[in-house]
């Protein structure tokens, strides 16, 4: 049985590009959802621009982030294999790549570190570490 449970998610990414770091925190509250030994994290970033929803897919060696509304945009990360992603915009879409080198979740957290690259050149280096709990009301 699928059960959804309502969940308090903390992300944290830091994005090196050259030597600099720049680090950014998010706090929302979405679901967690199980299908088999598949967890989904669902959960809306509102601005002022609009709505971007996301859904990130977890799997065993693997995990997704999709993207969707204000911007659309796909992320594979595997250990095994560089992965292809999307970006999509008004001016068209961007081919992004991944190449992982941290890949762990256990229950409550994934953690990520891989490098991204658009269209070929390496955009930057990446951590990001998201946390999640049952939000009890």
């Amino acid at each position: 049985m699928d059960t959804q449970t309502s969940v308090k998610i903390q992300l944290t990414t830091r994005v090196r590009i050259d030597d600099e770091i720049e680090t950014y925190e998010l706090t929302v509250f979405g679901t967690r959802y199980q299908k088999g030994n598949t967890i989904y994290l669902k959960y809306d970033e509102v601005q002022e621009e609009g709505t971007i929803h996301t859904v990130v897919k977890i799997l065993q060696d693997e995990a997704v982030i999709m993207r969707s509304g204000l911007i659309k945009m796909r992320l594979s990360f595997s250990l095994s294999e560089q992965k292809q992603g999307t970006h999509e915009s008004t001016l068209g879409t961007i081919f992004l790549m991944t190449d992982t080198k941290k890949l762990s979740h256990e229950e409550g957290k994934l953690s990520l570190a891989y490098d991204l690259s658009m269209q070929g050149t390496l955009a930057g280096y990446y951590e990001m570490d998201l946390e999640y709990k049952e939000d009890k009301l």
